[in-house]
């Protein structure tokens, strides 16, 4: 009994101390020596872990005896792994990780031009990072509709039933009043429309830059809602060649190819593409859900390293597409259907970029030039409207960091000249000219505020000076909490391009009259509020509030003159007003991310004591995503997003919906699988109701607030060599 006893006691002993088998350390930065919060501290094959505190140190008890896998992991971090045996010996354990890269610790925003993280930035800006994009390219790699789409507070508007022509809306405002740039170049603009983000192949991007509300202090007319801001990778000492192939389930066909190389002296970077789609009516209504594709793109760049300090980079962005939607028959060459509707877009862009810049201890200079050409012909039935666009940007900007202050100071001009080659009578050819100069300042005020400050002169050779001013203030209240209070103003000058006279095809709409019209204006604010924290020392939480609000004075709209049944643009006898909220959660724990974004938004026209809203924009839209990520190995993503109701341009209330995806990567070394289920519930605007009315001659196309293309399945292949 007493053996039994002892027997009894010592496994008792036993148990207690293997549950008491413990370890500690801390996560600290490679470089600055900085602890780092949220690090996921993980027993590979267990399911013990933890998250690291503001300390960056962690705390891991009741781990039974044996040799472990111990993994590091953080979004901003390169993973670690170490070998450790428990019992654990040793001292407290401290690791230091290497920033993802040798890049993430240090995200720079270009479109600020300031030379900041984009943590010590006063002006708001949201980041998609490559990671993301590699997501989204999963998803659809033919454009970045995708990417933007399933952005917080951007809706991408199909603007043509047939074509599928697409343009993108921040803040409910029109796409007309966003800038499109990649590395700080105009991309697109005016003539190219509804095309334009539908021609941007994502495969050579390394980040996405977005800015809210007026960005015209920094970039002039245009950038009313915002800017995006396309950044493409660089060549590095290690050469990258990848490709990608992706079939569709809808007939489509993805090809790219990227390659880039530098050495001491020399760079060299290009990716080209070819993306085709053939014609697809998934409702069997003989009308193209998606029109028949086929483009090409080629954008290589060239660059000259002079030393450490100077680079030259001369390059070039080459795109040819003919898009033709409509009837099936019609687009297919049916001889018996010459009548029968369709809509033809073929457009070619050609545009050249140099840029010069010196990078010093203190102070930089950059110089850019770009020409870029975009021709147009739309053919339908009996019409065609066809142009040729010539617009040209220069700039040269001086940045200097003294003290606690950043200057900038720079000048600009911007040139567009358009030709009308398919209407002598209207003649609606025009040419715009802009001088800018722009002054801005960052000022530390201490460690808790940064003020920015700036102010933009703008000419124009039809509508005269138009003076920016902007403020930002950041206030980081402890090491959780931040704000960012701000605003400026805006404007835009009025063309012929904009949504509504795309969905008319520009048919019978007059010149824009400078003398009967103004520059549109706009004055924005936006205030934010971060929050990140650890919860229960396992889950990092982030959360982020947006409050918005942007008038607009004067916008242009598009009449109907019944006395010679012509359109023509007039000013708005009032303004345009957009105000809302956006809340962007993400939780992570582990191999585990869910990210939620939802916005509220609010637009309004006010004329003559009369408020209305605006059709096809929604109030309400809702995302959810959930990863599964082991970084290098495996990918599984599910996502929802609803879209609430929306008023038609005769009031009618749509129906809100829902759109599920599930996308699924595996990696083997080189190379990698994926397969997408994109809107695999099928939702599509064709079960709402019908996609047109009248004959196959001369259809009436439904106005389009949901998807018209439905489930579609893709899937492919990515090498990396």
């Amino acid at each position: 009994m007493i053996r039994k006893l002892i027997l009894l006691i010592y496994l008792l002993f036993n148990t207690y101390i293997i549950a008491q088998n413990s370890i500690s350390g801390k996560v600290l930065d490679h470089h600055s020596g900085e602890p780092i919060l949220g690090v996921n501290v993980i027993f590979l094959d267990t399911n013990i872990g933890t998250a690291t505190d503001d300390e960056g140190a962690f705390f891991l008890t009741n781990i039974p005896e044996g040799k472990y896998i111990l993994r590091f992991s953080h979004i901003s971090y390169d993973e670690y792994e170490v070998q450790i045996t428990i019992p654990f010996t040793g001292e407290n354990l401290v690791v230091e990780l290497d920033s993802e890269s040798e890049e993430l610790e240090e995200v720079y925003v270009n479109a600020t031009r300031s030379s900041r993280t984009i943590e010590n930035e006063p002006t708001r800006v949201e980041v998609i990072a490559g990671e993301e994009i590699e997501e989204k390219i999963n998803m659809d790699p033919s454009n970045i509709s995708m990417v933007l789409n399933e952005s917080t507070g951007i809706q991408v508007q199909q603007t043509s039933a047939a074509s599928a022509n697409s343009t993108f809306r921040i803040q409910g405002l029109d796409g007309r009043y966003t800038q499109l740039l990649k590395d700080g170049f105009p991309l697109f603009a005016g003539f190219s429309g509804s095309l334009s983000i539908m021609q941007v192949p994502p495969l050579d991007l390394s980040q996405i830059e977005i800015i809210k509300g007026s960005s015209s202090t920094l970039y002039g007319g245009g950038a009313i809602a915002g800017l995006v801001n396309l950044i493409s990778k660089q060549p590095g000492e290690k050469r990258e060649l990848s490709f990608l192939i992706n079939g569709t389930s809808a007939l489509g066909l993805d090809l790219s190819a990227y390659y880039s190389r530098r050495n001491d002296k020399y760079g060299f970077k290009v990716l080209a593409s070819r993306n085709t789609q053939k014609i697809y009516d998934n409702n069997d209504d003989n009308f193209s859900d998606l029109p028949q594709v086929e483009r090409y793109s080629l954008n290589p760049d060239f660059y000259f390293y002079f030393g450490e300090k100077s680079t030259l980079r001369v390059g070039g962005i080459f795109s040819f597409e003919e898009r033709i939607g409509g009837h099936v028959d019609a687009v297919g060459g049916n001889n018996n259907s010459n009548n029968f509707y369709a809509e033809k877009n073929n457009s070619g862009r050609f545009a050249s970029q140099v840029q010069y810049t010196y990078s010093g201890v203190n102070n930089s200079f950059t110089f850019k030039n770009s020409i870029s050409v975009f021709n147009r012909k739309l053919s339908l039935q009996n019409y065609t409207f066809e142009g040729k666009q010539f617009s040209t940007f220069t700039e040269a900007v001086y940045k200097i960091i003294k003290g606690n202050y950043d200057w900038l100071f720079g000048v600009n001009l911007y040139t567009e000249d358009f030709n009308d080659e398919s209407d002598v009578i209207l003649n609606r050819s025009y040419t715009d000219i802009t001088y800018g100069a722009f002054v801005n300042n960052i000022f530390d005020i201490n460690k808790t505020l940064s003020l920015e400050s700036g102010l933009r002169f703008d000419y124009n050779n039809d509508f005269g000076f138009l003076p920016l001013p902007r403020i930002n203030l950041l206030i980081k209240w402890n090491e959780k909490l931040s704000s960012r209070i701000g605003g400026g103003f805006g404007y835009k000058i009025p063309t012929i391009f904009t949504e509504k006279s795309d969905e008319l095809s520009f048919r019978n709409i007059i010149p824009v009259n400078t003398k009967n019209t103004e520059a549109e204006k706009s004055l924005g604010f936006n205030l934010d509020l971060n929050y990140n924290t650890i919860i229960f020392d396992k889950f990092t939480f982030s959360v982020n509030n947006l409050f918005f609000y942007t008038r607009i004075n004067n916008p242009l709209f598009l009449n109907f003159n019944n006395s010679n049944n012509y359109y023509e643009f007039l000013s708005y006898d009032g303004y345009f007003d957009t105000k809302g909220l956006e809340t962007n959660l993400k939780l992570t724990y582990g191999y585990y991310k869910l990210f939620a974004g939802y916005t509220f938004t609010d637009v309004k026209s006010h004329s003559g004591g009369v408020t209305s809203g605006f059709p096809l924009t929604p109030k309400h839209k809702l995302g959810l995503v959930l990863m599964y990520e082991v970084h290098g190995n495996l990918r599984i993503g599910v996502e929802a997003y609803y879209t609430g109701k929306q008023s038609l341009e005769d009031g009618t209330a749509t129906t809100d919906y829902w759109m599920n995806g599930l996308m699924i990567e595996k990696r083997f070394g080189n190379f990698s699988l994926f397969i997408n289920f994109e809107n695999f519930l099928d939702t599509r605007q064709s079960k709402f109701g019908p996609m047109y009315s009248g004959s196959f001659e001369s259809p009436k196309f439904a106005e389009l607030y949901a998807p018209t293309d439905g489930r579609i399945i893709n899937g492919g292949i990515k090498i990396n060599l």
